[in-house]
């Protein structure tokens, strides 16, 4: 729970204590539990709306993809993982009539000094 272990929980407590009082530490306990359930919700519901507003294309939309780290995860582990399997979504794209020539040149190990292929329309 956000990365709070028994010590610090049981320091916020006894701060609690302090702070509040043995008698109105359930009124304010109650009034926090009470925000948290009203901030919970708004924010299903703004996600619900959201999703409403754009349509049945985004029904699979989750807003924590939109956090760069998820992104980045999603995307390119993905992309990783399907390469790792031997599906990648690039191999769905066909190559140019040209790159075939080219690819069983390049499929050949280079020797010492020797040039690579050039594609003069790739310039």
């Amino acid at each position: 729970m956000f990365g709070l272990g028994w010590p610090e929980i049981a320091a916020l407590v006894v701060i609690a204590l302090l702070v509040f009082g043995p008698e109105k530490l359930p009124q304010a306990a109650a009034q926090a539990g009470k925000t948290i359930r009203n901030l919970r919700r708004m924010a299903n519901n703004a996600k619900e709306d959201l999703r409403s507003g754009l349509g049945p294309e985004f029904s699979d939309f989750d807003p924590a993809d939109l956090n760069p780290k998820n992104f980045v995860r999603k995307h390119l582990t993905a992309d990783l993982e399907d390469d790792w399997n031997g599906t990648s979504a690039t191999t769905a794209v066909a190559a140019p009539a040209y790159a075939t020539s080219y690819a069983a040149e390049a499929a050949s190990e280079l020797g010492y000094g020797e040039i690579p292929p050039y594609d003069p329309e790739a310039t």
